[in-house]
């Protein structure tokens, strides 16, 4: 009888370090931010997206995101390994400030109701005087004259919104994942190569 019971105890303790183990990573759309690219882009067609294709290391991927419809999803993996670490969200890409910074404004929002208040935020303009126009903070954002950026860091790994802009033509916003157990992996094996 002891024996059955001490089997039990042991079965319970397997099954919750189990979990536990899987929910020490950041998740993205809920599916921790761990695995192969392989196997991580399988569980994002799973969840809805589009396999594009894979560029430089980055799996890229289309779909819906937090009531946004078409973003281009990026996930990537750790340096000389195949384990993923980090996801980036583009969002529709705006030609206007207001709608860029309504975007910005509304996913901030959400994700300070999810997260709890910001580590960091920097929303400003860099150059001689204020910005006479919405037309000029979008002039400023295309010339590297503008930064908006708010970090959210949590014990499962860094979140980051960011307004951001390719080339002269295309602004949009950007949000990354940046999973803390898969991110310090990396750091300490450099660590151990100094």
């Amino acid at each position: 009888m002891n024996r059955i019971i001490f089997l039990i105890a042991l079965m319970l303790c397997c099954i919750a370090s189990i979990a536990q183990s899987t929910n020490q990573h950041l998740t993205f759309k809920g599916v921790p931010i761990d695995g192969s690219l392989s196997e991580y882009v399988s569980k994002m067609k799973s969840a809805g997206f589009s396999y594009i294709g894979t560029q430089d290391g980055t799996a890229i991927l289309q779909g819906d995101f937090a009531g946004f419809k078409g973003c281009i999803i990026g996930v990537s993996t750790l340096k000389n390994s195949d384990i993923v670490n980090t996801i980036g969200v583009i969002f529709p890409e705006k030609d206007d400030w207001s709608s860029l910074e309504e975007n910005y404004q509304h996913l901030k929002k959400m994700l300070t109701e999810k997260y709890g208040k910001p580590s960091e935020c920097v929303e400003e303009f860099q150059g001689y005087g204020s910005p006479n126009d919405n037309s000029d903070k979008l002039h400023r954002l295309k010339m590297d004259r503008c930064t908006y950026a708010t970090v959210f860091e949590t014990p499962k790994g860094d979140i980051q919104l960011s307004l951001e802009h390719q080339s002269v033509s295309s602004c949009f916003v950007k949000l990354q994942y940046w999973d803390k157990i898969n991110t310090d992996a990396v750091k300490a094996k450099a660590m151990d190569d100094l």
